[in-house]
């Protein structure tokens, strides 16, 4: 039994003394690799392929070690940051919100898009709907994306109240594609959705971007089925952010290194066909001013929004 004790203690010792090791590696290297999450915006395989890129990228220039993850939501990304198990990641604006509220996190880049760092959204309607102009919306049935989302509900909500425009009933249809559906069945009488402006194709033919091209496949003649009835206003695209309390040459590295990686060709191809973007613009929490005044004048609270 003594012996047995003996044993017992050694092996509590051993673990002790190993945890304390994990514990005292450094950020950055094999045993403790610095963090990096991306939230789903394509394919999960896309994404992984990408990423891992992006992962061998940064290994080679920059001194650490990286572990890349791509979790179920951006709310687990924000719960991460206060976890100290994220690092680093590349979130929707709503999400950056809610984890620089809780958690101080920090933006350090914006992405570009068609030569624009920041983005609106869209309010649709069918092409032969006679709703001509937003007011119109009043008494009817709008369909949103959801509570959270940016440019498929806050957004557009405050575009709706500074014009004092009411609508008889709101659903929310979870996705950007959904909602386009919803509008394109009849439905619901109009949408709200993200906005980007139109692109040309290698041929220069003009060709979608906004959420429409989301259901080109479904309903080839979506473009002509339905139009655009306003845009709102601007906001900025969705950032990559750091975790405030890492050592502030880490985070420079990692930026530095980040917009280094995108105007490669490979660089340029990952985050294109990932989140759409093709070159990277250095922010600070102060870029993104003009979201919190839009929650404050909606009288909103980040943190109440996704309960």
């Amino acid at each position: 039994m003594l012996k047995k004790l003996r044993w017992l203690s050694v092996l509590a010792t051993l673990a002790l003394v190993a945890n304390c090791t994990i514990k005292r590696a450094e950020l950055g290297t094999l045993e403790n690799p610095i963090k990096i999450y991306f939230v789903p915006s394509v394919d999960t395989k896309v994404l992984e392929d990408k990423s891992k890129i992006f992962k061998d990228y940064l290994e080679k220039n920059t001194p650490y070690k990286y572990e890349v993850s791509i979790p179920q939501s951006f709310v687990a990304v924000v719960e991460a940051f206060g976890a100290k198990r994220a690092d680093v990641a590349a979130i929707n604006t709503f999400g950056y919100m809610l984890a620089h509220d809780k958690y101080g996190v920090q933006a350090r880049l914006t992405g570009i898009r068609h030569g624009l760092s920041t983005y609106q959204s869209q309010f649709v309607v069918k092409t032969d709907s006679p709703i001509k102009t937003l007011a119109d919306l009043s008494g009817k049935k709008v369909a949103f994306v959801d509570p959270a989302s940016t440019s498929g509900y806050l957004l557009p909500l405050k575009t709706l109240k500074e014009r004092k425009i009411e609508p008889k009933e709101t659903v929310f249809a979870m996705k950007h594609d959904s909602v386009i559906s919803m509008v394109y069945q009849g439905q619901v009488d109009a949408g709200a959705t993200f906005y980007t402006a139109p692109s040309k194709n290698e041929k220069g033919e003009t060709q979608l971007e906004d959420a429409r091209r989301l259901v080109l496949t479904q309903y080839p003649d979506v473009e002509s089925k339905i139009r655009i009835l306003e845009l709102s206003e601007s906001i900025p695209n969705d950032p990559i952010v750091v975790r405030k309390d890492l050592p502030e040459e880490m985070k420079s590295r990692i930026i530095d290194a980040t917009v280094a990686f995108i105007a490669t060709p490979e660089g340029k191809d990952a985050f294109n066909k990932t989140y759409g973007v093709v070159e990277f613009k250095k922010v600070s929490d102060e870029d993104y001013e003009s979201v919190r005044r839009m929650l404050k004048t909606l009288g909103k609270n980040v943190s109440e929004l996704t309960k």
